[in-house]
């Protein structure tokens, strides 16, 4: 991703871009779903949807589904797009909080198409008329993120970016400046340039291993450390959202692709044994296994610094946040385009620095807050783990959003956060987080015209996610791949 990126910035005659890397090095791909925001990163690079999905052998995803967290038994979606729409200048959710308590409201997914989409396996590209309610659809994608990275090679070496092969076997630092000069590889080649980009995985060859970054432990918040991941045949309908399931000591994720479904079980190793991880996973699948499960470690959290020097940290090296909300590529895109917006020359002036780790910093933080809730705001109390995660302590900037809502209902995106209040809203309510109170100005609004337009509403979004075709047939029409 860095180097499709960065290889528009090779076309000012000057600078070059070289890419090094191992086939011997596995990926570590342990989550293979997006949020929208990528369509952003593809558009940048140029990339030709229906190609890349060919290429990826993607489906559509529109919102992710939790079963089992809020408490066992619970179901609900959260969904990509605006839940409802404002009435009478008075922000939807305000006015569904009071219907919801007068009783005639009825479930929050109903007003939201991804989601009445989503759960009906229906698909379709968004109208470009803002007019119409079918320009509210948002998506994102399922891929398989091998073929994404091979994808992705073929369009930066297309771009002029040169592909060294081989494995970095020492890192030379310049005396004078403290910065990399060079890296060496296993073969003896010794590659010098300006800037580096750390790709290296939970390593951090670059910005640990000679920077120094240090790291910042999250897993007193986050205390899964485990992922084993399985791919299996594919059963039953190609659905258009991930699956989250909330198991003894974490979560399953189901991910369905055209050739194949993404499973795993992220855990924590301090409420299971290994074995009883394996057990848990391979009970749940739903198809054949394809490969035998392999194992992840990692520990929450993030690089103190991810800018030091001439060393920027992308990925794993940056920091890792489990993909219960798929941000972990999101993470890489949101790095590059700070990048980007922040490129130095060689003098490498230190407040570009300080001002791409104050952002990234608070990146990671807002989607840690985020991650954080989903744990924090259930009432399962059936196992260990659950009573662990529902009563520590949490973060103050999540406590206090959590203690606004319960208040006063009101969810408010702060600064440029990736997910916006309707986000908070369905995890939430979803997870049956309830409030005391609501905007007064939606006690203004009369009753009948409440029950009129939330019936209209609910009404054009049923009729329109009920005319797109259904998510596997718009897959072979749109982007078949070769299976």
């Amino acid at each position: 991703m860095a180097a499709v990126a960065l290889a528009r910035i090779s076309g000012n005659g000057t600078t070059e871009v070289a890419l090094i890397e191992s086939d011997e090095i596995g990926t570590v791909g342990v989550g293979e779903a997006t949020i929208p925001p990528i369509l952003a990163f593809n558009a940048l690079a140029g990339i030709d949807e229906a190609e890349f999905m060919r290429r990826t052998q993607a489906s559509f995803k529109l919102g992710i589904e939790f079963v089992d967290w809020g408490a066992l038994g619970d179901r609900y979606v959260h969904p990509f797009g605006p839940i409802g729409m404002d009435i009478e200048s008075v922000p939807f959710a305000q006015v569904w909080l009071r219907a919801n308590a007068e009783g005639f409201a009825t479930p929050l997914r109903d007003y939201n198409l991804s989601t009445v989409a989503a759960l009906g396996n229906r698909m379709c590209l968004p109208s470009p008329d803002p007019r119409t309610v079918l320009s509210s659809l948002k998506y994102a994608y399922h891929f398989d993120a091998g073929l994404y990275a091979r994808f992705l090679r073929d369009v930066a070496e297309s771009r002029g970016v040169t592909r060294h092969e081989g494995r970095i076997a020492d890192v030379v630092l310049d005396t004078g400046t403290g910065h990399v000069a060079a890296v060496v590889t296993d073969d003896g080649r010794r590659l010098e340039a300006d800037l580096f980009i750390d790709c290296s995985g939970f390593r951090g060859l670059l910005i640990e291993g000679a920077m120094q970054a240090g790291y910042e432990d999250w897993s007193h918040w986050l205390p899964c450390d485990r992922a084993l991941a399985v791919p299996t045949r594919n059963v039953g309908p190609l659905t258009p959202y991930t699956r989250s399931t909330g198991r003894d000591a974490g979560w399953t994720w189901r991910i369905p692709l055209q050739h194949r479904t993404g499973n795993g079980y992220v855990h924590a190793s301090a409420f299971t044994s290994d074995e009883a991880a394996l057990q848990t996973l391979l009970n749940g699948l739903e198809g054949e296994a394809l490969a035998e499960p392999r194992a992840l470690r990692f520990v929450a959290g993030r690089r103190r610094r991810q800018w030091i020097g001439n060393v920027v940290a992308l990925g794993l090296s940056s920091g890792f946040l489990e993909p219960l909300e798929s941000t972990s590529i999101h993470l890489v895109q949101a790095g590059i385009s700070r990048l980007l917006a922040l490129f130095p020359d060689r003098d490498f002036e230190p407040l570009l620095a300080a001002e791409y780790n104050r952002m990234m910093q608070l990146q990671f933080e807002q989607v840690r807050d985020f991650i954080i809730l989903h744990y924090k705001a259930t009432r399962r109390d059936d196992t260990d783990f659950w009573r662990y995660v529902g009563a520590m302590a949490v973060p103050d900037s999540l406590q206090s959003r959590m203690d606004l809502f319960r208040a006063t209902g009101r969810v408010f995106r702060l600064d440029d956060e990736l997910f916006a209040a309707d986000s908070w809203l369905a995890v939430l309510l979803g997870q049956n987080i309830q409030t005391r109170s609501w905007d007064p100005m939606a006690d203004a609004l009369p009753a009948d015209m409440l029950r009129n337009r939330l019936a209209g509403i609910r009404d054009v979004i049923a009729r329109t996610a009920g005319a797109m075709p259904a998510h596997e047939a718009f897959l072979k029409q749109y982007c078949p791949a070769s299976l």
